[in-house]
């Protein structure tokens, strides 16, 4: 502005030549006369500028003074006395309504690493309340291997918490902190989300940015979505911003209400260093809430199938050289398990389950988790050359077949090290990615 207007008072002087001839004053007046005009021609225009806003003048190290313009407003008031359920809410009040439902949470947790030393580490994520008396929900894998698990409220106060129960496919845990009278968070109906509905998110995103406010849109519904562990998952894709930390915390609608838990952002998996945003995925809530209450009544989903297996997928170079056909490849098979009762075996590879072809362990475990405990279906094997048929009912997968997996599990790897071991004159690894079902 001030350059325009120095231009202009420059562009008045141009017209002196055609002024009646006059004596030319002395030079030191007439630059006072210049000076005196620009000061009243800026005192003037910061004079018509300046209405209706509070003007500040603070001297300068120079001796002048300068200017800052200032507006004032009223502070932004949260008013919740006044908030009706049925009616959205801005999203200050949304956040102010159920902060206190909201937690962080830190563990600390032992990890095995390639060469089978015990790692000793920490992670930290998100959760929140759903109910009164202490049970909090957040992701599996914020707490998966955890030795201990600290949660952290808004207002300072930490407590230890103990797993009630996992479910890992789905990515969901219940925690239990001994804490009465909270403010469990409302579940909503996440199918009734629609596409360009606002949504907001409150988590410690980096572990360190703790009770951070953020929102967007539904960007997406129904994404199948695979995650690093290999499950397919449904999930909610917002442009809420997500990020490492916010797992397991709450997505909330502009009604205060939990619709979906904040689970995974995408990233790229080609070597190119552009970082991707506004791809974030939540869990739909109305995909748990009944495996939730499963889990804060018994530890476990009820119904979910357990065949007593573990299994890897057939090489591609067993399939190229010798014919042998895609599959699930059975490494071991739990006593008393209805695959080993049904007669599965070592060795035995799973092509097809019922009418439905399987070319890898993965493919199995999404058709059979279809179905239920007590369901009866039948197997397809490929056995020494030839394919079997047989046919058994499933079991369910209760804590202490979840036990005796992970036993078998543990007992299947350190058979694995010690024939590496002797093979390889005292160095081992093991197949990683063997699936116990």
């Amino acid at each position: 502005m001030y350059y325009n207007d120095y231009n202009n008072f420059d562009r008045d002087r141009e017209l002196e030549p055609v002024l009646p001839p006059m004596e030319e004053p002395p030079k030191k007046k007439k630059g006072h006369g210049v000076k005196i005009a620009a000061l009243c021609l800026v005192c003037a225009l910061l004079g018509g500028v300046g209405g209706g806003l509070a003007v500040r003048n603070i001297p300068a190290l120079s001796g002048n003074t300068t200017t800052l313009f200032e507006g004032t407003h009223a502070p932004v008031a949260v008013d919740l006395a006044n908030v009706q359920t049925d009616q959205p809410m801005t999203g200050a009040q949304v956040y102010a309504s159920t902060i206190n439902s909201c937690v962080g949470i830190t563990t600390e947790l032992v990890t095995t690493n390639y060469w089978g030393q015990k790692v000793r580490g920490a992670a930290a994520g998100s959760g929140f309340v759903i109910s009164s008396d202490g049970y909090i929900l957040t992701n599996y894998h914020v707490i998966d291997g955890a030795t201990s698990i600290q949660v952290a409220f808004a207002d300072g106060k930490t407590y230890p918490a103990q797993l009630v129960g996992g479910e890992e496919p789905n990515d969901i845990a219940v925690l239990k902190i001994e804490a009465t009278g909270l403010t469990p968070v409302k579940l909503g109906d996440s199918d009734n989300l629609v596409v360009g509905e606002q949504v907001c998110a409150i988590g410690n995103p980096l572990g360190e940015l703790t009770f951070t406010f953020t929102s967007g849109y539904v960007s997406a519904r129904d994404r199948s979505i695979t995650m690093e562990n290999g499950e397919i998952m449904n999930m909610l894709q917002t442009d809420t911003a997500i990020n490492s930390g916010n797992s397991g915390g709450p997505l909330f609608n502009m009604y205060g209400e939990v619709i979906g838990i904040t689970t995974a952002k995408y990233s790229s998996s080609s070597s190119s260093s552009a970082s991707i945003e506004g791809i974030g995925f939540a869990i739909p809530i109305n995909d748990v809430k009944e495996m939730v209450k499963d889990l804060m009544e018994k530890g476990y989903v009820t119904g979910k199938p357990s065949l007593g297996i573990l299994m890897n997928d057939v090489s591609s170079e067993a399939t190229y050289r010798y014919g042998i056909p895609q599959g699930a490849y059975i490494e071991a098979v739990l006593e008393g398990s209805c695959a080993q009762k049904g007669g599965i075996q070592v060795g035995d590879i799973i092509t097809a389950v019922g009418e439905n072809e399987i070319a890898s362990s993965s493919a199995l475990q999404s058709v059979v988790k279809e179905y239920k405990a007590g369901d009866e279906l039948s197997f397809t094997l490929y056995r020494g050359g030839e394919e079997v048929t047989v046919t058994f009912t499933l079991d369910e997968n209760t804590l202490q077949r979840a036990e005796e997996m992970n036993q078998l599990q543990e007992s299947y790897r350190e058979s694995q090290q010690s024939a590496q071991q002797q093979q390889q004159g005292g160095t081992w690894s093991w197949p990683f990615g063997n699936f116990g079902w």
